[in-house]
């Protein structure tokens, strides 16, 4: 399994590496990294493959919002339970069941504030066993996936000496 972890580390920093260059990089050969490949996505340990865009330079106005959800779990219904259903609406893009004062961490994308508010409003708040929730408007990402969002920029405050 350490060969499959060093393709893992490799593909997770770049989806576009080749399996040829894979296997110059571990020094395998190519059909082994084809298969090892094959292999994990099929077990569903490889689930999807991903492109960073960094929509704000493109223009592209887009709305993501945190909210954070207290739940009250019943005999019938539990965090999983709670969970799989709110993550199976199409603006939610994670659920993570976190330690602290709410229960769940929801991100979610919407076109606006407003359609962040409906679906909180109409979503969110009508499952029975959603208590409160709190919810952040994420204002700009700086880095996301470990990957800075700006470039560097020249300081140009005023240096004060005393």
């Amino acid at each position: 399994m350490e060969r499959a972890e060093e393709i893992l580390k490799i593909l997770e920093d770049n989806a576009k590496v080749s399996p040829k260059e894979i296997a110059e990089i571990l020094d395998l050969k190519e059909e082994e990294v084809e298969e090892m490949i094959k292999k994990l996505e099929g077990e569903k340990i490889i689930l999807k493959y991903k492109t960073l865009v960094n929509w704000e330079k493109l223009g592209v106005e887009e709305v993501y919002a945190i909210i954070d959800v207290r739940v009250n779990l019943t005999r019938e219904k539990g965090y999983d339970d709670i969970a799989k259903r709110i993550a199976k609406f199409p603006e939610v893009h994670a659920v993570r069941l976190v330690s602290g004062e709410y229960d769940f961490q929801v991100v979610v994308k919407g076109k606006s504030l407003k359609d962040i508010a409906f679906f909180v409003a109409e979503k969110i708040s009508t499952i029975p066993e959603v208590r409160d929730t709190v919810t952040h408007f994420v204002l700009r990402t700086y880095k996301e996936e470990g990957v800075l969002l700006f470039e560097d920029e020249e300081d140009r405050r005023l240096a004060i000496v005393p």
